[in-house]
């Protein structure tokens, strides 16, 4: 079961389904007083590249804030967004979301609140499989569009720990039902 499921994983980082949707969303990851970190401005920069090729109308952010944080992951995505030329009424921050269930949890609210189902996902390859099986729990109709760059494709070694990570907690989720909030970088 381990190993299929980190060939899975393998092979949905590989994946790049764009079809057009209701929104692109960027699932948050840290920032630093408002400045998204290397690993969050490359989900940014490939959703932007998404949403100039029309794949949706609006990009959502999401996530939360740390203690001791002065902005949330969203609200420092959207802001990045909206400097690099997304008008605001293409934007939504949702700026909950301590890990990838809370944050599918809080986006489905907000896509049903405003009638929407269908959403193309924005994160590292690595983590694409399961955001895409919480959003889908979360009621989404979801594919993703992982990144092709940053720190988290950069080298063998990188991209067979991020596989390793995945898999336990991908597995952790499907078992339990929940995230892995806590561990460092897989929640």
């Amino acid at each position: 079961m381990v190993g299929a499921t980190a060939t899975a994983i393998w092979w949905t980082a590989r994946q790049d389904d764009r079809p057009r949707s209701d929104a692109i969303v960027v699932l948050g990851s840290a920032q630093y007083n408002g400045v998204p970190s290397s690993i969050f401005e490359a989900r940014l920069e490939h959703a932007l590249a998404l949403y100039e090729q029309g794949v949706a109308p609006v990009v959502v952010t999401v996530g939360g804030k740390a203690a001791g944080d002065a902005f949330t992951e969203a609200d420092a995505g959207r802001e990045y967004l909206a400097t690099a030329g997304v008008p605001d009424d293409d934007l939504l921050a949702v700026p909950e979301g301590v890990d990838t269930l809370e944050s599918m949890q809080v986006v489905a609210d907000a896509f049903t609140e405003r009638g929407w189902r269908t959403a193309v996902l924005v994160t590292d390859p690595w983590h694409a499989m399961r955001a895409e099986r919480m959003a889908t729990d979360s009621g989404l109709e979801a594919t993703s569009s992982p990144t092709r760059q940053g720190p988290a494709v950069q080298t063998r070694g990188t991209q067979a720990r991020y596989i390793f990570r995945e898999t336990a907690a991908y597995l952790v989720y499907r078992v339990t039902g929940a995230s892995v909030a806590g561990a460092p970088g897989v929640g």
